[in-house]
């Protein structure tokens, strides 16, 4: 049975190139992508404008603003600029530019930590990444290695045209599968004078090798056969197949019958507490095909000697890609670990994401 096909758990729904595999429920019946938001006759039912749909409150002493930009492909992307309220025109502020969850956008967990950073004296740029969100590119949910790292030097070059951001004091945080971004841009974008990741994915990783490594070149063959087909399909159909979807509406309840790492993804993306209508983890199926071909990670060492700090939860079952890349970093580099934290956690939960470290990390770097 064909990948795409297969129904796919919540964890897949959200990061196919992350578990590495077309995992399957129970019986390996065909999915029913009737029921997806991004479907062959419309992918673009998840692309609405929700400007006030947020999963968190805005704090009363930061301004949010919804700006627009090119990157350089051309494309325009969305996002929100918030500052402090009492922020001086006429004083150079140190900027960081957020990236969302693989799958994310950015009223979700790049809005949580601005949010918070804006009443910490930066400037701070969440934004919805190419084909995604409210952001342009077409078709919709396309996932591509070089253009989602290319989003983080757009957002530097927006952020450096504010007069009131320091060009040379602009850094990076990448959460989930934008920590992989956010690095790759860095290693060529010397302007990124800093960078931090929260829960990192390496999605070109674990889109080769599997979640955990487990994808062996055999195996890989055969993904690489089934999105080949893939790609004729989409040739002759005249559009993408697209990944079965997280819920349109939040449901209640999670699932029963979902493996630990399925059932955390969907106590986010599926229930009232991170779902987002535009943030359902429907990506094209055969963007695994780009995202494959591609490292994000391997020149990580040349980084230094800025400086790059990552952020792991203690019980995050994704601690793994954040050990590796640290081993791999050239000081200055540091592992931080939150005590009792699961991978989303450091989505949104602001009890437990270490906001006084980012900031003396940030303050530091880019002094």
């Amino acid at each position: 049975m064909k990948l795409g096909k297969r129904i796919l758990s919540a964890m897949l729904l959200l990061t196919l190139a992350a578990t590495g595999c077309s995992a399957q429920a129970d019986g390996g019946e065909s999915a029913d992508t009737s029921s997806t938001a991004a479907t062959a006759s419309d992918p673009t039912a998840a692309n609405t404008e929700q400007n006030d749909y947020y999963t968190f409150e805005l704090s009363d002493n930061v301004n949010r603003t919804s700006v627009t930009y090119r990157n350089r492909y051309g494309i325009e992307l969305a996002a929100d600029l918030y500052t402090a309220k009492d922020l001086d025109e006429n004083v150079k502020y140190p900027a960081i530019v957020i990236g969302p969850p693989y799958g994310g956008v950015k009223e979700q967990g790049p809005g949580v930590y601005a949010n918070q950073l804006a009443q910490r004296g930066f400037v701070v740029l969440a934004f919805d990444p190419a084909f995604m969100g409210e952001s342009g590119g077409e078709p919709r949910n396309v996932s591509s290695p070089d253009i989602f790292t290319e989003n983080f030097s757009a957002g530097v070059d927006y952020l450096g045209t504010l007069d009131y951001v320091d060009r040379e004091k602009i850094g990076a945080i990448g959460i989930c599968g934008s920590g992989g971004f956010a690095i790759s841009a860095a290693q060529a974008d010397k302007r990124i004078k800093a960078v931090a990741t929260a829960s990192m994915y390496d999605i070109s990783r674990g889109d080769r090798y599997g979640f955990g490594d487990t994808v062996d070149a055999e195996q890989f063959q055969q993904v690489l056969d089934e999105l080949a087909e893939q790609r004729w399909e989409d040739v002759d159909n005249g559009y993408p197949e697209y990944n079965p979807s997280f819920p349109q509406e939040a449901t209640e309840t999670v699932p029963e019958g979902l493996d630990p790492i399925s059932d955390e993804f969907y106590r986010y993306y599926g229930t009232s507490r991170g779902h987002h209508p535009n943030a359902l983890g429907n990506f094209t199926t055969t963007s695994r095909m780009a995202m494959s071909n591609f490292s994000l990670l391997d020149h990580i060492d040349t980084i230094s000697p800025r400086p790059i700090l990552f952020i792991i939860g203690e019980n995050a079952h994704s601690r793994y890609f954040s050990e590796d890349a640290y081993e791999a970093a050239s000081e200055p580099k540091e592992l931080y670990v939150v005590p009792d934290a699961e991978h989303i956690d450091l989505y949104d939960d602001v009890s437990k994401i270490p906001f006084d470290k980012i900031e003396t990390f940030f303050k530091e770097a880019l002094n």
